[in-house]
């Protein structure tokens, strides 16, 4: 009878916390669809400041101007904290041409790499040898490399769905290509862009030399993927056809810049932190809405809408709005240096990187124990069609805390449009959609309330 009174109080109790989660989680939607805020504060990055490039003006304008949005919520603190960034500069627009034989030319969309050194002022003009990937250079040589242009154009793989992985496959051409090719005598490097549709706009990206000496360091741009179609058609049709390019980027000192950072102090556990999180600075070819603006505005609403739900976190909850994703990782560095120093307490960190598309679930970095709690929590959100719940990496800027042993996640929106305007001239304001910014962030808003309520099983720390 007593084991009876017991699995029936049990199941009762359970039952009335289930009810009570549904009903905080369809509040917070509610708000966000009627009150967000996360469009509006995104419509000023973008058209009113617009790309955010490491160390340029209008980075320090966006930190500034979510500094006083922050300020403006009454949050119990907010702070910026400083790290010292790479400042890249692109310069006048680059050109480039094929010609296939004298007189002959046709214009092609490039765009430098970020990172990358300058043609000489009259341009680089040579052969091209195309390549499948980094791997091909080993196999044809010094000798049919030596005084050209090495041409990368392996393609994103269209038959993986998940386009992250297709993403992944390709993406070490774009960031060691120039490096590598370097090695075998390569005047210059032009990379086919990562997107899986062919259209005109040539994608930028994060690049690197390793250590090649800066006298030997060569240009590298990449090619917008119908450019790329047309350089490798003509090159089957005459290998002779030469490319030229010019670019006039400048790499200059490191300058200071910040993470913007506020809280709502918990109220149970104000030691155990949980951080929410996208990336301040974004390229410069456009607007920087998708890539990540999304991810900066939404967190931001995440603290918003718990704080106007009238849930008070047990944990301290913390958006940080990280500077220099892009070419550096240095404020997700430097925070997870400064949270070592102060031996802070982190028990849970979310990110969105990954444009402001439909959310559709969440990756999580978690040991098992976690995953089994997490995966009980699927119920509630698939009313709200977020459905994937799977194993896997979180975010870049949070990754640098792994060590401190907690609970990392990623919020995951459909990915089959973000490479069309990842790190290209139409990543801007009018591709984001006003409803499935904000349903990504109440999705983001919800997994922090369950987070705070039930707590996170501790996990072991990673030794350094």
């Amino acid at each position: 009878m007593k084991n009876f009174l017991w699995l029936t109080l049990f199941c009762a109790t359970t039952l009335t916390s289930q009810q009570t989660d549904e009903k905080q989680i369809r509040a917070i939607y509610d708000m966000a669809l009627t009150e967000g805020k996360a469009y509006d504060w995104l419509n000023y990055l973008s058209n009113q400041i617009g790309g955010r490039l490491s160390g340029s003006v209008q980075a320090q304008q966006a930190v500034d101007y979510t500094r006083t949005q922050l300020d403006s919520m009454g949050l119990d603190r907010v702070w910026l904290q400083p790290v010292m960034v790479p400042k890249w500069v692109r310069g006048t627009p680059e050109f480039a041409y094929i010609e296939t034989r004298p007189g002959i030319t046709t214009n092609v969309p490039i765009t430098a790499l970020g990172g990358s050194v300058a043609t000489p002022s009259s341009g680089i003009k040579a052969n091209v040898v195309e390549v499948n990937g980094i791997e091909d250079l080993e196999l044809l040589g010094q000798e049919k490399i030596k005084g050209k242009i090495v041409f990368f154009n392996r393609p994103m793989d269209p038959t993986l769905i998940n386009t992250f992985q297709s993403y992944s496959g390709c993406v070490d051409q774009r960031y060691s290509g120039a490096a590598e090719a370097a090695k075998y005598g390569a005047l210059g490097v032009i990379v086919r862009s990562m997107n899986l549709r062919l259209d005109d706009y040539p994608h930028t990206g994060s690049m690197g030399y390793g250590d090649t000496p800066v006298n030997q360091r060569i240009p590298a741009a990449a090619i917008s993927t119908n450019g790329a179609e047309l350089l490798s058609t003509t090159l089957q049709l005459n290998p002779e056809v030469t490319f030229y390019f010019k670019q006039n980027c400048k790499q200059y000192e490191d300058v200071e810049s910040y993470n913007v950072i506020a809280e709502i102090r918990g109220t149970t556990y104000p030691s155990e932190i949980m951080v929410v999180g996208g990336h301040l600075d974004s390229w410069d070819l456009g607007d920087g809405s998708h890539d990540d603006g999304a991810g900066v505005v939404q967190s931001m609403d995440v603290l918003r809408l718990i704080k106007a739900s009238g849930y008070k976190p047990q944990r301290t909850l913390r958006v940080v709005l990280f500077m220099n994703e892009e070419n550096g990782l240095r404020g997700g560095n430097r925070y997870a240096e400064v949270a070592r120093q102060k031996n802070e307490n982190h028990v849970f960190a979310l990110e969105s990187d990954a444009g402001g598309f439909t959310p559709r679930g969440f990756s999580f970095d978690c040991d098992d124990a976690n995953w089994t709690m997490v995966s009980k929590w699927k119920t509630l959100f698939e009313p709200y069609l977020i459905h994937q719940f799977v194993r896997g990496g979180s975010g870049a800027d949070i990754g640098p805390l792994k060590d401190q042993g907690l609970l990392l996640a990623g919020l995951r929106p459909d990915s089959q449009r973000y490479f069309d305007h990842h790190h290209a001239a139409n990543d801007t304001f009018e591709h984001v959609n006003k409803r499935e910014l904000e349903l990504g962030a109440a999705t983001m808003a919800s997994l922090v309330y369950l987070i705070d309520k039930y707590g996170v099983v501790p996990q072991q720390k990673i030794k350094g």
